[in-house]
């Protein structure tokens, strides 16, 4: 078990990764951890783990919500259900919430400890590969809305995240795929030596290979635990971990939630602004195609919907998080290893970008 940690002074709390970790959890988390435990899963990943978690806490009074899968069921309807399962159990405001599954489940299970006597402790024991690297950490926990993903939520961070990479082998191949997205991610906006080092490691990333695994977790975590100390509320740098996310929130949106999955939206996203970058000259022909090539590699799509026609992009980017005084600001690679925020972008750039089919 190696251990990373996230530095918000008195809230700073640790990130464990390793392999077998759930079944010594409780003497893992014993600082984390609550004597009242409200478990939050889902149905796909509660037969695979549940049990060896309830296992681990045998010594804790525990309650169980279990929640539908997908992305359409981070609803307000389900966080409610959450809420009165966890108001009637009769725990205190001194239980623990854990959040057994992926993203979906780690944002809601968040924003439910958030909400419950205006914030209880919360622990992401996440069993997917994006929820690992990305959503886990950083403490943002939402649900969607009709009118657009994660647009109501709260920044609530947990006391731990248990990271235990025999999960991921019983992880589906497109879901590998997705997280592999938020991965790629952190080396094209943060470390151009990383990027390199996923471009020789791809195959191994792909093929379940655990050391490979663990480098990637490892690194990945350990950029976002340092872009999430400095700037927690998201109100600078922080922005830069939404690479390809204004793109990919608009796809998730007009082709229903769920029907893309978060992760291979991203992946388009980030090929559309990294197009972007290359029209303004901020990138070059050869890295651009490198990113495109990578992404690939990982068996994610590069292209958005060819159904998308421009009046509905600019609809959906316009309730993007990320707009100020009427201007959707996107985050964009300066060369590989870098990006900016900016709203200085072309819109016939933006145009040819979107609707560019890269095979």
């Amino acid at each position: 078990m190696q251990q990373l940690s996230v530095e918000l002074g008195s809230r700073s709390y640790p990130i464990y990764v390793g392999s077998n970790l759930l079944p010594t959890l409780a003497d893992t988390l014993s600082a984390a951890l609550n004597q009242q435990i409200f478990i939050v899963t889902n149905d796909v990943v509660a037969p695979l783990y549940l049990e060896q978690v309830q296992l681990a806490l045998t010594n804790h009074e525990v309650m169980v919500f279990c929640m539908p899968d997908g992305e359409s069921a981070k609803s307000l309807a389900t966080w409610q259900d959450a809420l009165d399962a966890l108001l009637g159990s009769g725990f205190a405001r001194d239980c623990t919430v854990v959040a057994l599954g992926g993203g979906v489940v780690g944002d809601l299970a968040g924003f439910v400890a958030a909400s419950f006597h205006r914030g209880v402790d919360f622990v992401q024991l996440p069993t997917t590969l994006l929820s690992q690297v990305d959503s886990s950490v950083g403490g943002k926990t939402a649900v969607n809305h009709p009118r657009g993903k994660n647009l109501i939520g709260a920044f609530h961070q947990p006391r731990a995240v248990l990271i235990d990479t025999q999960c991921l082998h019983t992880l589906p191949a497109r879901e590998l795929s997705a997280g592999l997205a938020e991965v790629i991610k952190y080396g094209v906006m943060a470390n151009a030596e990383f990027f390199s080092w996923l471009e020789i490691n791809i195959t191994r990333l792909t093929d379940l290979d655990d050391a490979a695994l663990t480098e990637a977790i490892l690194r990945s975590c350990a950029c976002k635990a340092q872009v999430v100390s400095e700037d927690e509320r998201e109100q600078g740098q922080r922005a830069l971990l939404n690479l390809g996310h204004t793109f990919g929130h608009a796809i998730e949106k007009s082709q229903g939630f769920g029907t893309w999955l978060h992760g291979e939206a991203v992946a388009a996203g980030i090929a559309i602004a990294c197009d972007v970058s290359q029209q303004q000259g901020w990138m070059t022909d050869d890295e651009y195609s490198r990113v495109v090539a990578l992404l690939k590699a990982a068996h994610l799509p590069v292209s958005a919907p060819e159904s998308m026609a421009w009046a509905e992009w600019q609809q959906l980017m316009l309730r993007d998080k990320k707009v100020k005084a009427g201007q959707v600001r996107f985050i964009l690679p300066q060369g590989l290893g870098q990006a900016v925020v900016t709203a200085d972008v072309s819109e016939s750039a933006l145009r040819q970008a979107v609707s560019r089919q890269r095979g």
